[in-house]
Formats: structure tokens, C-alpha cells, sequence
């Protein structure tokens, strides 16, 4: 059964609103063999410092965000910082720099915005207190690996039959799905996105914006 039959508002909703595919939001979906637990471990054994890294669109937001509470159960306190395009410093106050300590997890998501001077100050003061540091970018930034996301129509036609209800899925068909994957070049996000106009166009446009 899929979650949304069980709630009205997805009924009534675009289920390709920011609401519902924000990372914030959507789960990280894993290929068999591989959940989040692992990559935790992973984590630990290179000392809590670590890389991941993917293309735009391809998870690494929400693969943060389902880290997240799991790190906070391995004891570790969660400092997530998400930088946008051309921020180049991370805006973190001295007074939290200073409260770091061997149990803190600093999370950088968008890492490669950080100019060189940036990284360097932020791995100085990780070392110094003993942090971990964990982050996401689209190429390797020289820490250990903890995982590369990627994707593929396949992944794809999962995570929108997951936001479909049941009641709707005639919306969105299978071909659909390839054209917004294949137009935007793999890219989940901006699918998803893209998938919203499609959705309300068949729905006669009664649907809100969320």
C-alpha cells in the first residue's frame, strides 16, 4: 500500500509539490544490500570523516537528511550546514566552532562551494576539537568514501510511483517518467519538478500548489 492512500491530503494535492519531493522530505532510496545503518558504519571506521558524492539531482540532500537521525543515535551531534550556489564561507558563528568536541558531526551539504581558504579553516577546526566531518559534493574532495549516489529510470519510476496515491496513478505513466528522466538528464530533482505541471494538467488543474 503506498503511504499516500492514507492520507487525504495527498488526494487533493499535487504529489509533485515542494512539500512532498523536497529532500527534506523524500526518503534516500538504497539498492539491495545497502541502507543507511551501513554507511553510519562506514562512517565510523574512517573516524567520522567522510564523502559523498553524485550529480546534481541524484539524493545527496536527502541521503543527508536520512543519515541524520542515525548519526544522533550512534551519539554523535549533528551540526548541519547546507551552502547554496556562490557561497563560498560556511556562516557558522565562532561561539558554535568552539563547542565542537569529539562527539560533534559537522555536515557540510554542497561542500565544493567552499573556496580553498574555507576548507581549510573548516578541516583546522574539525581536527583541532576532534570532529567528524561529513559532506556531499558532485566530485571526490579527497575524503574517505562513503558513498556515490546515483540514478537511473529505474530509481526514477520508484520514487514516483512512491509519491503517487494509489487513486492517481493513472496521472503519470510509465512514459512520462522516461521523458522528464531523459529531458533533464537524470537529474531526480528537477524531474520531480517537472512532473508537477504534467500532474495538474491532467487533473483539470484543480489541485493546489502547496
Amino acid at each position: 500500500m503506498n503511504d499516500n492512500d492514507l492520507d487525504p491530503a495527498a488526494l487533493v494535492s499535487n504529489p509533485f509539490s515542494t512539500r512532498f519531493i523536497s529532500p527534506t522530505t523524500v526518503d534516500y532510496l538504497f539498492p539491495k544490500g545497502t541502507d543507511a545503518a551501513r554507511l553510519v558504519t562506514k562512517l565510523r571506521e574512517a573516524d567520522w570523516w567522510g564523502q559523498i558524492i553524485g550529480p546534481h539531482g541524484s539524493g545527496k540532500t536527502a541521503l543527508l537528511h536520512s543519515l541524520a537521525p542515525l548519526l544522533e543515535e550512534a551519539g554523535r551531534r549533528v551540526e548541519l550546514c547546507v551552502l547554496h550556489d556562490s557561497e563560498r564561507r560556511l556562516r557558522i558563528a565562532q561561539r558554535t566552532k568552539s563547542g565542537w568536541n569529539r562527539h560533534t558531526q559537522v555536515v557540510v551539504d554542497g561542500y565544493e562551494q567552499l573556496g580553498w581558504f574555507s576548507r581549510v579553516m573548516l578541516k583546522r577546526n574539525c581536527r583541532s576539537r576532534g570532529a567528524g566531518l561529513l559532506v556531499s559534493a558532485h566530485a571526490s574532495v579527497g575524503l574517505p568514501a562513503v558513498w556515490e549516489t546515483e540514478t537511473s529510470l529505474e530509481l526514477a519510476r520508484t520514487l514516483v510511483a512512491r509519491l503517487l496515491p494509489q487513486q492517481r496513478v493513472s496521472r503519470i505513466t510509465a512514459e512520462d517518467v522516461s521523458c522528464a528522466f531523459s529531458a533533464h538528464q537524470g537529474n531526480l530533482r528537477e524531474m520531480l519538478m517537472s512532473l508537477y505541471d504534467v500532474y495538474e494538467e491532467r487533473s483539470g488543474g484543480a489541485d493546489d500548489q502547496g
